[in-house]
């Protein structure tokens, strides 16, 4: 794992439309203490994939000012929250990042 990111939660939701995303991650970004880890786009449609970092208090709190941003502009596909990845998580996490 990247010690950048070690010990942190993960949220990951998905969008949809990729600006929606660049907007709903701004939200979560001003809205808690959080690192956006990357923003994947959705090969087969318009949407896109952002995957976050922080504290669990942090990451929960982004996560709801992104969806909440998010709902008007974009179907929200799918979000979670990892408050401690496994490190076969971490891994495929990796792997999935500037893909």
């Amino acid at each position: 794992m990247s010690e950048e990111y070690k010990g942190m939660a993960i949220g990951v939701f998905e969008l949809e439309s990729e600006c929606a995303c660049f907007v709903a991650l701004d939200a979560a970004a001003k809205a808690a203490d959080v690192k956006i880890q990357g923003v994947e786009r959705n090969r087969l449609s318009a949407g896109a994939c952002v995957k976050m970092r922080g504290t669990v208090s942090n990451v929960n709190a982004a996560m709801e000012a992104a969806l909440r941003t998010a709902e008007p502009l974009s179907k929200i596909v799918s979000h979670t929250i990892i408050a401690a990845p496994s490190e076969e998580a971490e891994t495929a996490i990796r792997m999935t990042i500037n893909k």
